[in-house]
This record gives structure tokens, C-alpha cells and sequence, in this order.
């Protein structure tokens, strides 16, 4: 299982936006772009799915920028990929509205699927935006 890249940007770009929480007013995409070394259209890309999740707060205009719309401490791993990629699943056979695989009919396994991911969504809930933005000694 690996995250997309779009996900892991979003991952860094939170956790560089979790450092500068109260040091900084709004931050503004400029800004994260130049920390991060993400291309500007990919953090502004961000910018509004994060904000489309409820994980920033985002203002237009001069003195416009963004901030985090909670205490990082209170922001999961889990919640910054589902803002990007959607639920966390390691299969398409849990979406009801998919009907792709050819066992679907007759599969053992797809009824256990949703206590796997509630599992993996369990671990990545259990990890905070706080934790991941600290800088190691």
C-alpha cells in the first residue's frame, strides 16, 4: 500500500503549515511552496481540497492567505489523505457503487474488507498533524 503523491504532498505541506501555527497570521501558498520545494500549482491544488476537507481555512484577498482550522494536535493523518484521495479502502469491492470484480459473486473475503480498513483508518487516526510537524533533535 503507498499513498499517492498528491496525499504525502498534502502530509507535508500540513506539517509545514503545523510549524508556523502562531508564529505566522495566515500563511499563504507562496510561502509553503518555497519551504516545502512542492511546485506552487500543486500546493495551490491543496489549498482547496484541504479547505473542501475542513482541514484549513482559507481567505481570498490582500491579507488573505490560510491557516489550519484547528489545533494541529487535533488533525489526523487519516483526515489530511481522506481530504485528498477520498475514504481510506485497500479495495474497490467495498464501494457498493463499483461492480469491477470478476469475484464479486461469489467473494469470501468482501465482507471482512470494512474491519480492515476501519483497522488501517484506525492506525492512521491514532497519528497527529502535531506529531508529524515536530522536528526531530
Amino acid at each position: 500500500m503507498r499513498l499517492s503523491s498528491l496525499a504525502d504532498y498534502a502530509v507535508v505541506m500540513m506539517s509545514a503549515a503545523a510549524r508556523h501555527c502562531g508564529s505566522v497570521g495566515r500563511l499563504n501558498a507562496t510561502m509553503l511552496a518555497e519551504e516545502t520545494g512542492l511546485p506552487l500549482p500543486t500546493v495551490q491544488k491543496l489549498v482547496s481540497r484541504l479547505s473542501a476537507g475542513g482541514l484549513i481555512e482559507s481567505t481570498r484577498g490582500t491579507g488573505g492567505g490560510f491557516r489550519l482550522s484547528r489545533p494541529a494536535a487535533a488533525i489526523s493523518l487519516a483526515e489530511i489523505i481522506e481530504a485528498v484521495e477520498g475514504p481510506i479502502a485497500l479495495t474497490t469491492c467495498v464501494d457498493e457503487a463499483r461492480h469491477d470484480c470478476a469475484l464479486e459473486g461469489d467473494c469470501r473475503v468482501k465482507p471482512h474488507w470494512n474491519v480492515v480498513n476501519g483497522a488501517v483508518r484506525g492506525a492512521l487516526d491514532g497519528v497527529s498533524l502535531a506529531s508529524l510537524s515536530r522536528i526531530p533533535a
